[in-house]
């Protein structure tokens, strides 16, 4: 049974549910999963003025050597300009022993992402999550074209060859749709049997 990770940093909870929908592809396909969320690193006054209410239904990863665990790590961050969050920037920027002594190499890895507009930097977003998990030596996952929900125009929905998207529009009161959701779940599923498949 693969074990996998599902790690993310959510301000407003549009992340902490696509995580939530990854884990559930993921146990779907068999697999194990844990979901954790990196620390807020915002100062206390940011946090409370803006309002961030995202991360409070998952426990908080105990650190960076707890990555070595899995078979498999799923990583979702919301854009900031185009890139992953600073928070979750923070937490990448505290493994360089394992990446040192190649304990992440052969694991199975996954990006998702937030953006407010459908143009707001997913993909690029998306990159920049799996750049660190390709440094790592981790085997990427997509969210490939067998999931067929993200074709088409008919409606507002995310959804990219690069990974799982939602788009929580400019004020932030849309949630993740079904689409989108069941995007996460696809991908979480893949991560899932591709573990299987490379540490079974």
């Amino acid at each position: 049974m693969a074990r996998i990770l599902v790690l993310y940093y959510s301000s407003y909870g549009h992340v902490g549910a696509m995580a939530d929908a990854v884990a559930e592809g993921v146990r779907d396909a068999g697999g194990e999963c844990d979901i954790r969320h990196v620390p807020e690193t915002a100062p206390a006054e940011i946090v409370e003025s803006a309002g961030f209410t995202g991360m409070k239904d998952h426990d908080q990863i105990e650190g960076p050597d707890h990555l070595e665990k899995y078979d498999g790590i799923i990583v979702g961050s919301p854009t900031r300009y185009g890139r992953m969050t600073s928070q979750m920037a923070s937490f990448w920027d505290q493994t360089g022993g394992l990446w040192m002594k190649g304990a992440l190499v052969g694991k199975v890895g996954a990006a998702f992402t937030s953006t407010a507009s459908q143009h707001g930097g997913q993909e690029t977003t998306l990159f920049s999550i799996l750049t660190n998990l390709l440094h790592m030596g981790c085997t990427i996952v997509g969210l490939d074209y067998g999931f067929g929900g993200q074709n088409g125009v008919d409606e507002v929905k995310g959804g990219s060859p690069y990974g799982a998207t939602t788009i929580a529009g400019p004020d932030g009161s849309r949630q993740p749709s079904q689409v989108e959701l069941d995007g996460a779940r696809y991908l979480g599923r893949r991560v899932a049997q591709t573990s299987s498949k490379l540490h079974g």
